[in-house]
């Protein structure tokens, strides 16, 4: 008697939860034997909506813990990531990689966390600066997070590209929506299941499953998304995110690298989605003799 398949069922990642989505709509993943791997969702608005909610909800939560304790945030996830090293592997191997280079990415998005979990209590240092001003004044700028960012993840690179652009975005106080690759999305709902069971806040990052072709439009126009990251190479697209994101003025980045490449992490990748805040503080001036003016 041949035992029956049981295909493990890839749902969202939404403030800490796994649900359906709302829309009820999926599509077939396949392998390249044409077999059947599995049924995944496909997001709607409505999910998306859902998702910037969760997002914005827990933003000042995480913006206000101490940048250390983000950093060991970070670690716990490459842990827990390390930990389950077989499955992704297994998973980038279903999707079309071979053995070797699906060791090589799972490893190299292990050490993309710790590179940004290290850099989590040092890049305010690196950024932040005390300016030259002709009055009596102390000025002082300091980098503090942007808000809610939405971002469309890389197509071809399932996993390793998915932590290289979420990762520097939350590192520095962000929260953020994903969309995750829709050819190659296994590895997206799985890290969400790393995510649930580390110590990352609900919330901070949500995943989605689904076509860019009809979400970009919904991750570059909503009013409370702070700015958008986008990570692939569509001209159509880019130029809709552009004009969709002067509604309210919410800054594009635009990250297609090769993430293998030392082009892959830079603490720039943080300071992109930070803002500068700039603080005159008075001095007060002490003349011979002491007296003050």
């Amino acid at each position: 008697m041949s035992e029956l398949e049981v295909l493990k069922t890839y749902k969202l990642y939404i403030g800490g939860q796994f649900p359906r989505t709302e829309s009820g709509r999926y599509y077939a993943l396949h392998g390249k034997k044409k077999e059947l791997i599995a049924n995944i969702c496909l997001s709607s608005r409505k999910d998306f909506r859902n998702a910037v909610v969760a997002a914005r909800s827990v933003f000042a939560g995480w913006s206000g813990k101490s940048a250390f304790n983000r950093g060991q945030i970070l670690y716990r996830i490459a842990e827990m990531l390390e930990g389950r090293k077989e499955q992704f592997i297994k998973e980038l191997v279903l999707q079309g990689a071979t053995q070797k280079n699906a060791e090589t990415e799972v490893s190299m998005a292990v050490d993309r966390l710790v590179h940004y979990s290290g850099w989590c209590d040092k890049y305010s240092a690196l950024f932040s600066s005390v300016n030259p001003v002709a009055s009596s004044h102390f000025n002082f700028s300091v980098p503090e997070p942007t808000g809610v960012v939405s971002i469309i993840a890389p197509e071809k690179s399932s996993l390793l590209g998915l932590i290289s652009c979420i990762t520097p975005v939350i590192a520095g106080g962000n929260t953020c929506v994903v969309l995750a690759s829709d050819s190659m999305p296994l590895c997206s709902i799985t890290l969400g299941e790393v995510l649930a069971t580390s110590d990352l806040p609900g919330g901070v990052i949500n995943i989605l499953t689904g076509t860019s072709d009809e979400l970009h439009s919904h991750f570059s126009s909503h009013m409370d998304v702070n700015a958008i990251v986008y990570c692939r190479d569509n001209k159509t697209e880019i130029k809709t995110i552009g004009e969709n994101a002067s509604l309210n003025v919410k800054r594009v980045f635009l990250w297609n690298k090769d993430w293998t490449k030392e082009e892959g992490q830079s603490p720039y990748f943080i300071l992109d989605l930070q803002e500068l805040k700039t603080t005159w503080h008075p001095i007060e001036n002490i003349g011979v003799g002491g007296a003050k003016y």
